[in-house]
């Protein structure tokens, strides 16, 4: 019992295929799928394998040594494996990391080169192969905030003083953030406990502070999510509208019918191949899910041209084509206002809630692709948990529709159907127990094992990142924390 849920919390967040073959599921899951597929063709993504993973691999590299200063030597061997898997990384050559001109390089057998860039405030960008140079402008981002030194938590960084109330067990609270970093192999790179808002818990690994952009990978779909909230709560969209997709507005076009609530239910239907796919085989091309990072394509292009295999809403995939799609409706519906693009999630998100850190990478067609390429610090994850905790209210501010916590935390129908209550508007949840906390709680997960939880019965946001490598443990060795904390914090609602 422990192996299957250890195995399935492992698929969460990354791409074990081992771990699918263990979900008792599985054949259900492939049966029902395949009595509502359409016939429709599918078309592999183009391109050498090895190449795409170079691509990863300049990029993850690039992340951890010009965003979180990592040492080079230390990412390569433990961090990103998931569009760089760790047994291709010994088929190319050694990173070669160019601090002056602000690039990492990786060549191939056969000569060619992969190359990101980081290019300020949208981080890192992999180059397309065979040029030198981005098809759109680099835009810096300035914050409006003061110095966090100088502002009390949760805008800023100063902690209140006056011990912890009574009601919690602070040794208890003691004991799991110790659990969190317990045994070592575990990678863990720091962990943040809020309840009602207020920092209780907090901890880092070596080289690490409380400012530390971290690899965040899929916890950014949820960041994605907000975006959208935040455009639905302006009035821009409406969750149940059709996703208005340029390229689907030809006539007859199947894919028109699918609504913005169905791309972010991870239900679109359409047709992908990804690691997580229940009949998944490892053997096949180099899936879409991952070519959406590494293509050096134009993303919301690639992922509108994809035809349906189901009717929308009826079959829920881990498909990185919806959380794609919805950042191409985010980048419609600011641009259709005339305001820019890659300044919006600071203006209207990250400077109202008091996150600084938080970079969000691109295509080299300047589109974000924050379905996995973000990093943020501890502390940031914990604030954007918080806006949801407080149903999308930030300091007597609405800054997300009444309603929406309770939409992305609510069982998406096309999961439900096929007997998963794990999934609902790009967050996850704990429908099947797979953490020890109440089963209403949801929480945002990356590969690597990061994690943001946000458990409304306890009043508690919990964050944990590490470093690729230590997955497994450090994932144990949350579940473990999470166990010392549901004894430290009383039941509040």
């Amino acid at each position: 019992m422990r192996a299957a849920l250890f195995a399935a919390i492992l698929t969460l967040a990354g791409i074990s295929a081992a771990a699918q073959q263990l979900d008792p599921r599985r054949d259900s899951l492939i049966a029902r799928a395949k009595s509502l597929e359409l016939n429709t063709p599918y078309l592999p993504p183009p391109g050498d394998a090895l190449e795409h993973h170079a691509a990863g691999f300049v990029q993850v590299m690039c992340s951890a040594v010009f965003i979180t200063g990592l040492d080079p030597d230390f990412a390569a061997e433990n961090v990103g494996y998931f569009t760089a898997p760790y047994k291709q990384r010994a088929k190319l050559g050694k990173p070669i990391i160019d601090r002056a001109g602000k690039a990492v390089h990786v060549t191939l057998p056969n000569g060619g080169r992969r190359t990101a860039r980081f290019l300020g405030d949208q981080g890192c960008v992999t180059l397309p192969t065979g040029q030198t140079s981005f098809s759109f402008k680099p835009v810096p981002v300035a914050s409006v905030l003061p110095d966090p030194a100088t502002q009390a938590w949760p805008m800023g960084d100063v902690l209140p003083r006056d011990p912890l109330p009574s009601e919690l067990d602070t040794a208890a609270i003691r004991a799991a953030v110790d659990t969190a970093f317990q045994p070592a192999a575990g990678m863990t790179a720091a962990f943040v406990v809020t309840w009602k808002g207020r920092i209780i818990g907090e901890r880092y690994g070596e080289g690490i502070t409380s400012h530390t952009p971290l690899e965040s990978w899929s916890m950014g779909k949820s960041l994605t999510a907000t975006l959208l909230g935040i455009l639905i709560r302006q009035g821009v969209y409406d969750l149940e509208q059709p996703a208005p997709i340029p390229e689907w507005q030809g006539r007859n076009d199947p894919r028109a019918k699918i609504r913005i609530a169905d791309l972010m239910n991870m239900s679109s239907g359409l047709r992908i191949r990804a690691p997580q796919d229940p009949d998944y085989d490892p053997s096949g091309p180099y899936p879409d899910h991952l070519y959406l990072y590494t293509g050096g394509v134009n993303s919301f292009h690639y992922a509108a041209t994809r035809p349906l295999q189901w009717p929308p809403g009826t079959i829920g995939r881990y498909h990185n084509t919806d959380p794609v799609l919805v950042n191409y409706l985010v980048r419609l519906g600011v641009e259709k206002r005339g305001e820019e693009y890659l300044s919006f999630p600071r203006r209207k998100l990250f400077d109202k809630i008091g996150i600084r850190s938080m970079v969000m990478e691109t295509d080299p067609y300047g589109n974000f692709l924050t379905q996995g390429y973000e990093l943020a610090s501890a502390r940031d994850w914990a604030r954007l948990g918080n806006l949801y905790l407080q149903d999308g209210v930030w300091q007597g501010e609405r800054i997300l529709p009444e309603g929406f916590a309770e939409f992305v935390s609510t069982v998406a129908p096309a999961w439900a159907a096929d007997h998963r209550p794990i999934y609902g508007g790009f967050f996850w949840i704990n429908g099947d127990s797979l953490f020890p906390v109440p089963r209403s709680a949801y929480y945002m997960a990356g590969a690597g094992g990061q994690y943001t939880l946000i458990i409304p019965s306890h009043d508690l946001v919990v964050v944990r990142l590490g470093h690729y490598k230590g997955e497994a443990v450090g994932t144990e060795s949350l579940m473990n924390a999470l166990a010392f904390l549901m004894r430290a914090v009383p039941t509040s609602r």
